[in-house]
C-alpha cells in the first residue's frame, strides 16, 4: 500500500514538473478531413525567398521565427487570396522535410515534431501545400492546427497528398 501511494505521488510530481510540460498538445486526434473542412484557404506554392531574413542567432529553435518567407502561389485549391504571393513566418533550409507517413497524412512532417507542433522550415524553391486559416488579425497562417499536416512539402505535381487535398477541398465546396 505504501509503495502504491508513493508511486501515485511520484506520478503526480512528474506530471506537474516543468520537465514534463509539453509545449503543445491536442484534446482530440488529428483529423486531416476536419483540417480541410476548417481551412479558409488552401494553396500549392513555392518557397521563393525571404521577405525578412532571420537573425543568425534565431536560425534554430521551437519558437515562431521573426523571419518571413514569400511563397509564389501556383494553384488556389480552396478559397480566395488577394495576391499571387503568401508571406509566412518561417526559415528557409537546404534540405527536404517530406512527411514520412503514408498519404493522406494525419500527422505533421518531421520538422514539426520537435516540441513546437508545427513545421517552421521550408526548403528553398520546393513546393508545399499550405492549409491556411485567418488569424485574429485577418492574416493567413498555417500555424493553427497543432500536429496537423498544414504545410507539407510535395514530391511532385502529382503527389498523392496533393491529389487527396484537392479531392477533399472539392467535397467541401460541394457541401457549402
Amino acid at each position: 500500500m505504501k509503495s502504491k501511494f508513493f508511486g501515485s505521488a511520484g506520478l503526480l510530481v512528474w506530471l506537474f514538473s516543468p520537465a514534463s510540460l509539453h509545449p503543445c498538445s491536442r484534446s482530440t486526434p488529428v483529423s486531416n478531413v476536419e483540417m480541410i473542412q476548417r481551412a479558409d484557404v488552401i494553396v500549392r506554392a513555392v518557397a521563393e525567398n525571404y521577405v525578412v531574413p532571420p537573425e543568425k542567432s534565431n536560425l534554430v529553435g521551437t519558437s515562431m521565427p521573426e523571419s518571413t518567407i514569400r511563397f509564389k502561389v501556383l494553384e488556389v485549391i480552396l478559397g480566395e487570396i488577394p495576391d499571387e504571393f503568401v508571406v509566412l513566418h518561417g526559415t528557409l533550409v537546404d534540405r527536404d522535410d517530406f512527411n514520412d507517413h503514408s498519404s493522406p497524412y494525419s500527422f505533421v512532417r518531421p520538422g514539426g515534431r520537435n516540441g513546437n507542433c508545427v513545421a517552421l522550415s521550408y526548403r528553398l524553391k520546393a513546393q508545399f501545400i499550405l492549409v491556411l486559416k485567418k488569424n485574429g488579425h485577418g492574416e493567413l497562417t498555417p500555424y493553427w492546427y497543432a500536429l496537423g499536416p498544414v504545410n507539407e512539402q510535395l514530391h511532385s505535381a502529382d503527389d498523392p497528398w496533393l491529389l487527396w487535398v484537392r479531392k477533399e477541398a472539392d467535397k467541401k465546396r460541394k457541401s457549402s
